[in-house]
């Protein structure tokens, strides 16, 4: 299911946020995106997620034109189809770790605590189902934003600076969890990062400028 962004453009008023960004990412490709501070990557990402609008150009993930979705459709569209990698975890913190893990399963009506149970077991997680993240440390808590993004087997996985927070050792261990799992589930996966480290598993980077993405 592949994700397919042309000539899109963004803009606040009378100033550009991005302009004129294609994009092609096929099941199973794993694109990094970089660039300076400001030019507009988290933005851009919000955009494939449906989260924001954009004001020229088309996304389109499976022969789905998300422009034409009203508010109801994109959420549905992202339940089913889409995990989101924060940089800030997003964890919902009254929930246990299974819980949050599981919270895309039971949004979709689909309780699976088998798999959860694999998820967790896949991040290196598989003994701490029942702690709150308070007790979490900052790489565990991104494993498990790793494993509630991919629980639902979504085919369009975005990632926002997720070892933005995050020491070398332990970022190098969240890339190799997001990277395996992603492959695994043939999830296409874009991220977004400043880390050269991180950019560099990626089989494609790609620049993102004021003119556009190259």
């Amino acid at each position: 299911m592949s994700l397919d962004i042309r000539d899109l453009s963004k803009r606040y008023g009378n100033t550009p946020v991005f302009s004129h960004v294609n994009l092609s990412v096929a099941p199973g490709e794993f694109v990094a995106i970089v660039g300076e501070s400001g030019v507009g990557k988290s933005s851009l990402l919000n955009c494939m997620a449906a989260l924001d609008d954009w004001s020229s150009g088309t996304i389109t993930h499976d022969g789905v034109n998300l422009g034409a979705l009203n508010e109801t459709q994109r959420a549905h569209w992202r339940r089913e189809k889409l995990g989101f990698v924060f940089q800030a975890f997003h964890v919902l913190p009254h929930l246990d770790v299974a819980q949050n893990v599981g919270l895309p399963l039971l949004l979709l009506k689909r309780p699976d605590p088998a798999r959860v149970a694999h998820m967790l077991q896949a991040v290196g997680l598989g003994d701490l189902g029942e702690r709150l993240p308070a007790q979490l440390s900052g790489g565990q808590l991104q494993r498990v934003a790793i494993a509630r993004a991919l629980v639902h087997r979504p085919s369009l996985l975005l990632a926002d600076e997720p070892t933005g927070n995050l020491d070398p050792t332990t970022a190098a261990q969240v890339m190799d969890v997001l990277q395996q799992q992603a492959t695994q589930t043939g999830a296409a996966l874009v991220l977004v990062t400043h880390s050269e480290a991180a950019a560099a598993r990626a089989q494609r980077q790609l620049r993102l400028s004021a003119t556009g993405c190259r």
